[in-house]
């Protein structure tokens, strides 16, 4: 979506200006990925408009495959808008009729699905409408039957949907995924418990290896009923905390592709969390390879 945000942190309604930029889950780490170095392709719908087409460049220039995008001449690109409200962030989106709430099965390139290693998708996109739920479901079917990974994120957006039509389809997803990751806010929510160790029996039954954000100021890594706490990667500064996840997530794929364990790649994927805080923007903080693998080799971090 195009992403609009006042100067200063001011509210829209006393705001003069607004910057310009874009946000979306799945976007946001294809971004991150691509700047750690994945090769890394976006889907989406994008209206033909000045901000799909905007969007589709800044995609392309920084390094993501954007060749099974699309844009449509049928349905707006969709937007948000960020303020300060009272000392709190609030988000208003318009995308209800855009163009990627209208995606269908027919914009996937399944053979381009089977061809990758690692699929990711959210829950967002289920969210969106019966057709996107459809899309999202076929694409994890092609990459199930063809042998990809499948990361998962559930993502929970209860704006778009009930709790409860959300336990419908992201608990069904989960099974499916190789790659579970829930913060523990919404795995609270979807499995209606503050049990962790509840939770975490539940998750062992699935054949995920479950990466749990947020639990205290640790994530836990669920593998084969062994559960390892990972700590955060400390941030010097918090500015904006909006892309945080995604920027985790981005570091966690890309340190699977690059051949890390499971808790290794968490690890990464912390790093490019703390550091993407620490700027205005979804996904503008970001860090290249350099800059992540220095932080990674930081032995004064230590698990525990």
């Amino acid at each position: 979506m195009a992403l609009f945000m006042p100067q200063e942190y001011r509210s829209i309604e006393h705001a003069s200006t607004l910057d310009q930029s874009f946000g979306g889950a799945e976007s946001n780490v294809a971004i991150g990925a691509a700047r750690l170095g994945c090769s890394v392709g976006w889907f989406g719908a994008l209206g033909d408009d000045p901000f799909g087409r905007i969007i589709q460049k800044r995609l392309r220039g920084e390094g993501v495959d954007v060749s099974r995008s699309r844009l449509s001449e049928d349905a707006p690109t969709g937007m948000m808008f960020r303020e300060m409200v009272a000392g709190k962030l609030a988000v208003h989106y318009f995308r209800k009729h855009s163009a990627a709430s209208r995606m269908t099965p027919d914009d996937l390139d399944l053979d381009y699905i089977r061809g990758c290693k690692i699929l990711h998708v959210t829950g967002i996109t289920p969210a969106l409408s019966d057709s996107c739920r459809d899309t999202l479901l076929a694409a994890v079917k092609a990459a199930k039957e063809a042998g990809v990974r499948i990361s998962f994120d559930p993502n929970l957006r209860l704006k778009l949907w009930t709790i409860e039509e959300a336990r419908r389809v992201v608990l069904p997803l989960a099974e499916l995924a190789d790659y579970y990751l829930p913060g523990w806010d919404e795995l609270r929510l979807l499995h209606e418990t503050d049990d962790f160790e509840a939770v975490k029996a539940k998750l062992s039954e699935y054949n995920a290896v479950s990466v749990i954000k947020g639990v205290g100021d640790t994530t836990v890594v669920l593998e084969n009923g062994n559960a390892v706490e990972v700590p955060f990667y400390p941030a010097e500064q918090v500015v904006d905390t909006v892309g945080a996840g995604d920027a985790f997530c981005s570091g966690f794929l890309a340190g699977l592709m690059k051949g890390m364990s499971p808790v290794e790649a968490v690890r990464l994927g912390s790093i490019n969390g703390a550091l993407v805080v620490q700027m205005r923007g979804d996904w503008e903080a970001l860090p290249d390879w350099t800059t992540a693998s220095r932080r990674l080799s930081d032995k004064g971090w230590v698990e525990r």
